[in-house]
This record gives C-alpha cells, sequence and structure tokens, in this order.
C-alpha cells in the first residue's frame, strides 16, 4: 500500500479519533507532509520509538501506541500462560498524551488478559525500571520522548530485569509489530471493560517509598553530609518533568536542607514553557537555575530532563560564574569521589568495576584505574550495562560501583537497571559537599584531576537527515567510512579502526582481532595520541551522531584537538 493509500484508509477510519481527524485535515493538499506522516511506520529502535505527536504511521498517537503494545502482548504470549500473567509496568512523563498511551497500552494487554500495574500519576523512568524487578513484572513501558522537544513523545519497553529490552527480545518484538498489518484495526477493551477486568492495578506511593529507601543506599560518607548540608547550597531544576516529587524527597532523605527549586520549574508542564528543549545537556536549560544560582551564591545548579533519567550540573568557578559541565566531566567527579570515598572507608572491593559506553570519554577510565579499579565499554544503549550488570552477579567476577554514558546518564546502586537522575541528583550534592568542606568548588576538583591525569575534552556532533533521503544519506555515509577509511584526522594517525558492525577490529599494518561485543552500526577510530572518533546513527532520531574524543597536555591544547578534529570531521562528510 502506498503512502498516499495509507493516508486515505486513515481518513476514511469511521472510528477515527477526533483530535487526529483534524489533525488529518490539516495535511489535505500537503503531499509533502501526508508522505512524512504515511511513508513508513515509525522506528521501533534501541530504545522502542519516538516521534512527533499527530495523524499517520510515522507519528505518535493511540495508534500507533496500541500497535506497539500489541506486538508486546504477543511477545508475552509467546513465552507462555504463566509468564504473560506476571504482566507489564507501566509509567509516563510529563508530555501531552503520556497519560492517554499508558492507559491506551493497558486496554490493548487487558485485550489479551494481560494484569498492567499502572503509575496513578507521572513518575520517572528509573522507577518505572524498579517497579519492573519490585513487581516481578515480565515487561515494563515508559512513555517519554527524554529530553525531545515539547512536540514529541515516545514509548520505551523494559525487560523483567528492569534494564531496556535486550536485543533478542526487542528483535523479536519488532517482529511481532511489523506483522500487525493496520494500527486501526486492533482490538482494545473499553474504559469501563478494563475497570471490571480485574486486569488494572493502579500503584504509586507504596513503591515510591521502597523506591526512595533503596536511595539511601546510595550514600557512601552520611557523616560529611551531616556537617556541610546546610554549608553546600544547590539549585535543583526538574524542567518541568518528573525530577520534582522524588528528586525533592530523595535529597531530604540523604540529609540535605540547603537546596532551593527553581519556582518557574519545578511543575510539569507539557508545553516547557520556559526553555527551547528540556535537555540538561543544553547550557540553555540552565538560565533560570543561573539567574537563581547567582542570587543565592549556590554551589552548584542541578537539572534533570523530563523523565529524570538524565541529568545535568553547573558548578560555580571562583568568579562567581557558572559553568555547564558534559556529561563526562559529571561522570570523571563521580568516579572519583565515590571510589576515593570507598577506599578511605575501606568499602573498595578488589575487583571493583565500572562501566560505560564506547563513545563515553577515557577520562574516567585512568580515574578508575588509578584506584585499581577496571573500566569495561559496552555499546551505547543502558542495556548493555545492565546486561554486564546482571552477568557479574551472576558469575562474581566483578563487583559493580557506577555506569555512566556520555549523554548525561549514570547509575549508583544496581536497583534499577538504567540511568537514573534521582541516585544521581543525591551523588552530585555529596561529591559537592566533599569539595566544600575542603574550601574548593566543584570546578577546582575538575582541574586537580585534569592537572594529575591529563587533559580530556570530548564534544559529539549531531547532524539531523530526515525523512527518506535523510535515511539514505545516513546509510551512504557509514558506507563511505567503511569502504575508504581514514588514516589519519587532522594529521593524527589512526592506529586501529573498530567496526562493531562487523564485530572486527583492524590495525594500521592490516592485521585484525574480533571484538567479543553484539553486532552494531557503529565505528570507532583510536588515534597514536590516545584520542579519538566514532561515529554512529541514532536508534531513536534521524540523525548520525560524530563523537570527538581528544587528549592532551594542557587544556588550551585539547581544545585546539577538538577544534581540528571537528573541521576535519566536517570535510569529510561535506556537512
Amino acid at each position: 500500500m502506498s503512502y498516499m493509500q495509507t493516508y486515505e484508509t486513515w481518513k476514511a477510519h469511521k472510528d477515527l479519533d477526533v483530535q487526529l481527524q483534524t489533525d488529518l485535515s490539516k495535511l489535505d493538499g500537503n503531499e509533502e507532509q501526508i508522505k512524512d506522516a504515511f511513508f513508513a511506520p515509525l522506528e521501533f529502535g534501541t530504545a522502542g520509538m519516538r516521534g512527533v505527536l499527530g495523524a499517520g504511521i510515522n507519528r505518535m498517537n493511540i495508534y500507533t501506541v496500541r500497535q506497539a503494545t500489541e506486538g508486546l502482548a504477543r511477545l508475552m504470549e509467546s513465552k507462555g500462560e504463566e509468564e504473560k500473567k506476571r504482566g507489564v509496568a507501566i509509567a509516563y512523563d510529563s508530555r501531552r498524551m503520556s497519560p492517554e498511551f499508558a492507559m491506551e497500552s493497558a486496554k490493548t494487554l487487558a485485550a489479551h488478559g494481560i494484569p498492567a500495574y499502572v503509575f496513578e500519576s507521572l513518575r520517572p523512568t528509573p522507577e518505572l525500571s524498579f517497579a519492573v524487578r519490585h513487581l516481578n513484572a515480565l515487561t515494563g513501558i515508559m512513555i517519554t520522548a527524554s529530553h525531545n522537544p515539547a512536540e514529541y513523545n515516545g514509548y520505551k519497553v523494559y525487560g523483567e530485569d528492569g534494564g531496556q529490552m535486550p536485543p533478542d527480545d526487542a528483535a523479536a518484538l519488532t517482529d511481532f509489530i511489523r506483522a500487525i498489518d493496520s494500527p486501526l484495526d486492533i482490538a482494545v477493551l473499553s474504559d469501563e471493560e478494563l475497570e471490571k477486568s480485574g486486569l488494572l492495578h493502579m500503584i504509586g506511593e507504596e513503591v515510591d517509598h521502597i523506591y526512595l529507601e533503596e536511595v539511601k543506599t546510595v550514600t557512601v560518607d552520611q557523616a560529611l553530609i551531616s556537617e556541610m548540608s546546610k554549608e553546600m547550597s544547590l539549585v535543583f531544576t526538574p524542567l518541568h518533568g518528573t525530577g520534582k516529587m522524588l528528586g525533592e524527597r530523595a535529597l531530604k532523605n540523604a540529609g540535605f536542607e540547603n537546596f532551593t527549586l527553581v519556582p518557574e520549574q519545578a511543575e510539569a508542564d507539557s508545553d516547557f514553557p520556559t526553555v527551547k528543549s528540556p535537555n540538561p545537556e543544553d547550557a540553555g536549560a540552565f538560565e533560570y537555575a543561573e539567574k537563581l544560582g547567582k542570587e543565592i551564591g549556590a554551589d552548584i545548579l542541578v537539572a534533570t530532563d523530563p523523565d529524570a533519567d538524565r541529568l545535568g550540573a553547573a558548578i560555580r568557578k571562583s568568579d562567581g560564574s557558572y559553568e555547564v559541565l558534559t556529561g563526562n566531566q559529571i561522570a570523571s567527579l563521580m568516579v572519583n569521589y565515590l571510589l576515593l570515598a570507598k577506599k578511605e572507608a575501606n568499602q573498595l572491593p578488589d575487583n571493583a568495576v565500572v562501566l560505560k559506553s564506547i563513545v563515553s570519554s577515557e577520562f574516567p577510565t585512568v580515574i578508575a584505574e588509578s584506584y585499581g579499579a577496571k573500566m569495561v565499554d559496552v555499546l551505547t544503549g543502558f542495556k548493555f550495562i545492565a546486561e554486564k550488570i546482571k552477568q557479574y552477579e551472576e558469575d562474581g567476577s566483578q563487583t559493580f560501583q557506577f555506569g555512566f554514558e556520555e549523554s548525561y546518564g549514570y547509575l549508583v546502586q544496581p536497583f534499577v537497571r538504567d540511568k537514573d537522575a534521582i541516585q544521581a541528583l543525591v551523588l552530585i550534592a555529596e561529591v559537592a559537599a566533599y569539595y566544600k568542606k575542603k574550601g574548593q568548588t566543584l570546578y577546582d576538583g575538575l582541574v586537580e584531576l585534569y592537572e594529575e591525569h591529563g587533559y580530556y575534552q570530548e564534544k559529539t556532533i549531531s547532524v539531523t537527515m530526515s525523512g527518506l533521503t535523510g535515511a539514505e544519506k545516513i546509510k551512504a555515509l557509514m558506507a563511505k567510512f567503511r569502504e575508504n577509511a581514514p588514516t589519519d584526522f587532522a594529521g593524527i594517525a589512526v592506529t586501529e579502526i573498530e567496526d562493531f558492525h562487523t564485530q572486527t577490529k583492524t590495525f594500521a599494518d592490516g592485521t585484525n582481532e574480533s571484538i567479543a561485543m553484539p553486532s552494531s552500526n557503529v565505528l570507532k577510530y583510536k588515534l597514536e595520541d590516545g584520542s579519538w572518533i566514532a561515529i554512529r546513527p541514532s536508534g531513536t532520531e534521524p540523525k548520525i551522531k560524530f563523537y570527538i574524543g581528544a587528549k592532551a597536555d594542557t587544556g588550551q591544547a585539547v581544545d585546539e584537538k577538538v577544534s581540528k578534529f571537528e573541521e576535519a570531521i566536517h570535510a569529510l562528510t561535506g556537512e
């Protein structure tokens, strides 16, 4: 069926949702927009699906949500009746249509006799991960578009360990979803039928309480917090998302007293009116926090994204200004403090391990190794960190200390199996208290680490290539880099090429060896000076990402390297 035929089918559907009928009418006569909305189904990527709200198979709406959930129900049925009865935990964030999508998921599951445990109001993603484990559910659904702009929403699926669904199940789920002919014809229970079915279980405070009790285990040095709780000043903004309720309570439970919420951004708001994008990776997201921070002299500013799985921070410098940190810098400060505090308390095991993604900085690696801890790289996607945690629990070979991705995701304690900004909020506050007691800022602490271990700097270049032509461009670029592999970047020789798709590492002399990781469409170039470049298409957005990791002896030298690498990448891609 062509995209125009699919469009006409939606228009002719008698019971189409009223709002989507309005959306369809706005497409009349605009073939380009019709094509974009109907040319292909919304892709189910590494972490579920994410897209613009509206009518169409390439949009987030009640029908595409039903289709994804129908596929999940069929996957659960394939595992047997007893497994199916374990049910699905469902949570949602502050975005438009999030509560509706959660209930549509429950109604679709109920049509298959599958129980749903739905949070009574918005909750962070990490609590959904926790709830899957706590309730012994077979799977979990999180309705969120993470840090995307207001017009987006999304759908993430979790496995029984609380991690994002592993590759084999994710592939099977995708097959089940694709086998569904039309999202318009999926059977769901009505609201009344769902209520009477006994399959809907509303959850809330009882899970909050148990989760927050676990968050208390994040704290390493309670005496330090008790001593500095009134001295260290923190500004916290949940950026109109889910972070306030649990974040505020977690800070209080840990003993922090001197923190202030940004009032304009404290309450949930699906329009995100004070920011262009509710993304703690963007310096602009700290505008209101910085203004408040300067007024009260805050030591640190902390922001969580709408579903509170990512955390960003800005730290005060000696002149009173604030510097927004990268995710790699935040992770470096956290790794150093955790391992130092545990070592001093004789709590650091001999087989300590830190986990990170292959596109994250090597700075935390040298820090971890300085304490005798091992750093293990995994593919991008926190589910791979979750898989390693599970492996270590089963074989006892390593003891997990911390996991992170450069994209502002961190995990301290593994009672959650996804990135957790609530845990990270409590930890970064403790790190700030540590430096405050020393008479230093977090910025001073970061400079100390650079002086000790060398200067590391990273940058991600994200290029959006939308639609069919964009997908073809991304495919062509990856092919170009594979077929004509660069021998240098900015004059610095490539010593190793890691192709995670073919699972092969190739050295400059032409020899190669296998990579013991699952296949993934990522290329990574290691350079002779310890720097590296990586290329990866996004799994959830129409983007191709170029990652730069530079290493040098001084701050100025590393800045210059990043600029030169960026120029080299633009020259190679023509973008």
